[in-house]
This record gives structure tokens, C-alpha cells and sequence, in this order.
């Protein structure tokens, strides 16, 4: 199985919402094959999401489960991912969001320079994703789910740590 976590961030972070994310499977929860930094920008009608990557990741390997390694992200270990940024809208009980268009958010894969295609449906309780690479001249599918999205159930709650601001 796959574990998805997005572990909000301390308001002074990013002076605002922030969250940290890491994906894992469950037979080696300590090497992630994803993990990034997240700002949550509301924007008024649809909330702009700039992604970061880590600049040495696996020292923060587990931070979603260990508020101690969490602590020991700061604004100087991440870099933007810029063109990578996620736009969501709120539609009736769901956010629908999708990767900021252009097709820049570029990808290296075995070689192969892709940009991504991100397709996001978050509620209450589910988290869908489907996340593609395309081929960059021929813009046909070189990595990512063929079968439609990944779906994903919430199993824990880190609402209660969101930051208040003072």
C-alpha cells in the first residue's frame, strides 16, 4: 500500500499556511519516493499551491510521522519548483485542481525530458491523483498511471495542528 501524508507546516514557515508531503509505501516507510513542501496562497476564487522540492531529502525521510525531523525543515533546505505550481477550485463539496498550465513543470525520466500532468480531486475524506508524464515533443504518455487515478482514503486527521496565527 501507498501512504500519502501532507503534515501542516509551521505558520512561520512561509508566514501562512504551509504543509509538508510524503509519499511511501507501507514495507519501507523510511525512503520516500516523493517528498516535497507546499504554500497554500488563497487567491479568492481558487488557492494557488507553490511546490517545493528539498534540497537533500533524505535527511527529512519520515518527518510526516515524526514531528522532531519536521522541526528541522527551514525555508534556506527547500527551492521552488517553479512552473510545478497546483491550482485548486472549489467545486460544491470537492477542490478540483490541476498543475498550472504551460506544460513547464519539466521531468526527467530515464532520459526523457517530460513535463507533468496533475489532476488532483480532494474532499473530506478522499484524495484522488493522477499524475503523468508527457514526452515534451511528442506529448505522448512516457510515465504515470494508465489505469485512471490513484485513489486514496483519509486514515488520520492533522487538522488539529494547522497553524493560528498570532
Amino acid at each position: 500500500h501507498i501512504h500519502v501524508y501532507f503534515r501542516p507546516l509551521p505558520y512561520q514557515f512561509f508566514s501562512g499556511i504551509g504543509f509538508y508531503s510524503e509519499q511511501v509505501y507501507d514495507y519501507d516507510l523510511w525512503k520516500p519516493y516523493r517528498q516535497g513542501v507546499h504554500k497554500l496562497i488563497d487567491k479568492g476564487d481558487h488557492i494557488y499551491i507553490e511546490n517545493y522540492r528539498l534540497k537533500d531529502p533524505i535527511l527529512y525521510a519520515g518527518a510526516a510521522r515524526e514531528l522532531d525531523i519536521l522541526h528541522t525543515i527551514t525555508p534556506e533546505n527547500i527551492e521552488r519548483r517553479y512552473h510545478c505550481s497546483m491550482v485548486f477550485k472549489r467545486d460544491g463539496e470537492k477542490f478540483l485542481g490541476s498543475v498550472e498550465p504551460g506544460n513547464k513543470c519539466l521531468i526527467n525520466k530515464r532520459g526523457c525530458e517530460t513535463y507533468l500532468v496533475s489532476e488532483v480531486e480532494l474532499t473530506e475524506q478522499t484524495w484522488e491523483s493522477l499524475d503523468k508524464g508527457m514526452d515534451i515533443n511528442e506529448h505522448k504518455q512516457v510515465w504515470g498511471s494508465t489505469a485512471g487515478p490513484l485513489k486514496f482514503e483519509k486514515k488520520i486527521s492533522f487538522a488539529d495542528e494547522l497553524p493560528i496565527k498570532n
